[in-house]
């Protein structure tokens, strides 16, 4: 008897810690490799989530695919599920207006939480170009040259980056974009002489900055870089030049409920006030804190669109 009252004690403590728990896990995921940019973000926000909320723990995921993965988490979920993913210009702005057909959802199919972080792109050059601005660009343009440009993928962020760049300037027959399959192993192409040119992340680029295997021609931004290594390199908007920033939102499906979202968005907000989080997102990783709306995000989602529009020709080709 005796046992059988413990045991009936053991089964009621645990059905009064589980009721009293009460915490929502949210599976967030990313549809690019683990060792991404993105992917190690969701991580680290994922890792704080039991520490700066009382009702949520966030669960980071990375099922690489890009487009697959979100076509089948899109099917996968509903309005009630606990799922959220990632998502970015790539599939949105890009697949979206190359081939349409590729996808099974648009963005109203979403419900936007918040920009995890936004990414200035930046270009190097293989060192022995003597290349250090944008004006050394053009004048190396100028005398005939043609070039290679480094890539993550023959029709992502980095590739458009290119083909506006040297479009807006004229010489957008004068280039061939390489496609790697990381921003990682293209930024490694450049500083190895593959190519004369990457465009990449700036934590992806840095190692080979320090060994001087490459210099910093400009970033994709509007004025020079604020902070860190590559504090003072101008931006192209410096030159009217075409550019946009990298961004990584968190969906979940829509329809799901506004009290769910508003209590992910204001988990979301305390990470990125974390200062813990805040110092390595900008000290280790080189990328912004930059929250988003939804009209902003959907801003910035329009206005890659109209730079894929008008030079992809030049990535097509």
């Amino acid at each position: 008897m005796k046992k059988l009252l413990s045991i009936f004690a053991l089964f009621l403590s645990l059905v009064i810690v589980g009721c009293s728990d009460g915490k929502t896990t949210w599976t967030v995921t990313t549809p690019w490799a683990a060792s991404g940019v993105a992917s190690v973000v969701s991580q680290k926000a994922a890792s704080l989530s039991t520490k700066l909320s009382e009702n949520i723990i966030l669960v980071a995921e990375a099922i690489p695919g890009d487009t697959a993965t979100m076509n089948s988490w899109i099917k996968s979920n509903n309005a009630e599920s606990d799922s959220l993913m990632f998502v970015g210009e790539g599939v949105l702005s890009i697949t979206a207006n190359l081939d349409s057909s590729k996808l099974q959802f648009n963005y109203s199919d979403l419900s936007f939480i918040q920009n995890l972080y936004s990414s200035i792109f930046v270009m190097s050059a293989n060192a022995k170009l003597g290349i250090k601005s944008i004006e050394d660009l053009i004048s190396y343009m100028e005398a005939g040259n043609k070039i290679t440009v480094a890539a993550n993928g023959s029709v992502g962020s980095e590739a458009f980056l290119a083909a506006a760049l040297f479009g807006s300037i004229g010489y957008g027959d004068k280039i061939k974009i390489v496609a790697y399959t990381s921003a990682a192993e293209s930024a490694q192409a450049v500083s190895r002489g593959e190519t004369d040119f990457a465009i990449s992340h700036q934590s992806q680029i840095l190692e080979s900055y320090k060994q001087n295997a490459v210099n910093m021609v400009c970033a994709f931004d509007k004025d020079a870089i604020q902070t860190g290594p590559f504090k003072g390199l101008e931006g192209v908007g410096k030159y009217d030049l075409p550019y946009f920033k990298n961004v990584c939102g968190i969906v979940a499906v829509a329809g799901t409920d506004a009290t769910r979202i508003s209590e992910l968005n204001s988990l979301y907000g305390k990470i990125l006030e974390d200062p813990e989080f805040a110092s390595w997102l900008t000290d280790s990783m080189l990328l912004e804190i930059d929250p988003l709306t939804n009209e902003e995000m959907e801003e910035h989602l329009h206005k890659v669109a109209d730079i894929v529009e008008q030079y992809k020709h030049l990535v097509l080709n």
